[in-house]
């Protein structure tokens, strides 16, 4: 394989220092509450090269939005491309979304902060929970009343778990303690969540759970490889 050269490496290495920054600052205090200079002191990068690899603020975040929804939601895809199952590519979408949360807890807290927003609604992670209910809606596979609300009662349910996965990222934490006291297992929490989402599409319990539990399909996505 051709040596990559030295020069478009520092550049690949500088930008995502970059965007290492931007995400650890704007997932604890969002777009509007960082300024360029902190992301560039964050990355140890000159405040001049930020533009070598950005336009603006906004255009890091909008990279950060597609990294962290639309790309994180296509490798989702490839993973569960051979699953025919709409419950078990839901199951195995939520249990896999928790896993990485729990292993990288910064892009959880992205996550939950840009979860509810119009753009993840329309694209990305949000745009394909939606197609994904459809898909088992139209096949008979779930039912549900009113599709709108069940989405959004599913996208609630999905985002307080990660929510939960993330106190028990925290050692020591009391809110972990205060979740095990409720009966909540860091290790059975993606499950958890999977069998309570397939519930609320309409699948029996027993159904449900058994879904929630089958084998995680062949194959890892590249943030399983990262992590």
């Amino acid at each position: 394989m051709e040596k990559e050269p030295r020069g478009a490496r520092r550049k690949r290495e500088t930008r995502a220092r970059l965007m290492e920054a931007a995400l650890r600052l704007m997932s604890e205090r969002g777009m509007e509450g960082v300024a360029i200079n902190e992301i560039t002191e964050a990355a140890d990068v000159g405040f001049g090269s930020f533009y070598n690899h950005f336009e603006s603020k906004e255009a890091i975040h909008g990279a950060l939005m597609d990294a962290v929804f639309e790309g994180f939601a296509d490798a989702l895809d490839r993973l569960t491309a051979g699953t025919t199952d709409p419950a078990e590519v839901l199951a195995v979408s939520i249990r896999h979304t928790l896993r990485r949360a729990r292993r990288e807890p910064v892009w959880g807290r992205f996550l939950i902060r840009e979860g509810s927003s119009a753009r993840v609604l329309s694209r990305g992670l949000g745009q394909r929970l939606l197609r994904d209910i459809q898909k088992g809606l139209e096949t008979r596979r779930f039912k549900a009343e009113d599709p709108l609300m069940t989405f959004i009662a599913v996208g609630g349910a999905v985002l307080g778990a990660i929510s939960a996965e993330l106190q028990f990222s925290v050692p020591g934490a009391p809110q972990a303690e205060l979740l095990r006291g409720l009966g909540l297992d860091a290790e059975e929490l993606p499950e958890r969540a999977a069998t309570l989402v397939l519930r609320t599409l309409g699948l029996s319990a027993a159904e449900a759970g058994a879904v929630a539990r089958r084998p995680l399909p062949e194959g890892a996505l590249a943030s399983d490889s990262e992590g």
